[in-house]
């Protein structure tokens, strides 16, 4: 039979941190905050398309306009996960490695039969098997507001189109989780690491595109009377830098997938926009579009984790 042998402490550590994350009031307010406002925008959504009869207007991909329909009063669905996503990463890891230390649990951990590593992989896939659980029974609470509200159900390209947005939403909160396992080995108290986290997540979602304007303008500058030329330069810079932000990657990632009907995501001129058919592309396309999106989500996160793995591994641990 084939097994798989999994290191020393690997399946201990992870079912430790997984039943801590389901019991902890810090995961279950957070979730139920998402919860809220989540029900609250796609019930808005709702009734916002019936009212404005978008089903004969996009009958193919109604169901989707759950997920990225708004209003001024109350945002889309996907600005609440975008904006929420992160808090939830962060909660789960801010403390997980200078917590123990705090409580003096980590010696005695690695005193056991337990593998170094087996306690930074434990955390970590905790982690992402609770937010994965988030999203699986977010996303089918959603739908099933979905089903009430508009009395359709979702096509198998818009199934699959939210399979994908599930895979980006797991990928981008699992990058918070990164970081936030990083600032709880960087520092030893865990109000440092919760403080890192928060300046952390509030630098990518609102001042990334500030500073990225004040550079745009200060590498292009436009005056009086600028050209249609010399604006879309400055516009498309402006877009690049905002791009260093794992939030707008993830923004124009889910966007570009739960709006079949885009067909850029970057500024363009009226001219190339001339003669095309108003037309839905198809999945395959749309992620070949945002391709660089995925990978750079991807690779961010591993990035926080191998920074946290290597530091963690090389770090002295003693009794205090």
């Amino acid at each position: 039979m084939f097994s798989i042998n999994l290191p020393a402490g690997l399946g201990t550590v992870f079912r430790k941190e997984f039943s801590d994350h389901l019991s902890g009031k810090r995961f279950l307010i957070l979730f139920a905050l998402i919860l809220v406002t989540s029900l609250a925008s796609i019930y808005v959504a709702g009734m916002t398309i019936r009212g404005m009869a978008a089903r004969a207007q996009n009958d193919d991909f109604v169901f989707l306009l759950l997920f990225t329909s708004g209003k001024s009063s109350l945002p889309s669905f996907l600005s609440f996960l975008g904006f929420l996503g992160p808090l939830v990463g962060l909660a789960l890891g801010f403390d997980s490695i200078n917590g123990e230390y705090t409580r003096g649990s980590l010696i005695r951990i690695l005193s056991q039969p337990i593998h170094r590593d087996s306690v930074i992989n434990g955390k970590f896939l905790a982690g992402i098997s609770i937010i994965f659980i988030m999203l699986i029974s977010l996303i089918l609470l959603v739908t099933g507001m979905g089903l009430l509200i508009l009395g359709i159900f979702p096509t198998g390209a818009e199934i699959a189109r939210m399979t994908v947005f599930i895979l980006l939403s797991i990928v981008y909160i699992a990058f918070w989780l990164g970081l936030s396992i990083l600032f709880s080995i960087l520092f030893r108290q865990t109000t440092t690491s919760a403080l890192a986290g928060m300046a952390a997540w509030l630098f990518f979602t609102i001042f990334v595109s500030i500073i990225a304007g004040v550079f745009a303008d200060a590498i292009i500058p436009l005056h009086q009377g600028a050209g249609p030329q010399l604006i879309l330069r400055h516009e498309i810079l402006q877009h690049y830098l905002e791009r260093l932000s794992p939030t707008t990657l993830y923004y124009e990632a889910t966007t570009m997938i739960l709006t079949p009907q885009l067909r850029t995501l970057s500024p363009v001129h009226i001219q190339q926009l001339e003669g095309a058919i108003p037309s839905t592309l198809p999945l395959g396309i749309s992620l070949s579009l945002i391709w660089p999106h995925i990978v750079g989500l991807i690779a961010l996160t591993f990035m926080c984790f191998a920074f946290s793995y290597g530091i963690f591994m090389r770090q002295e641990i003693r009794a205090t």
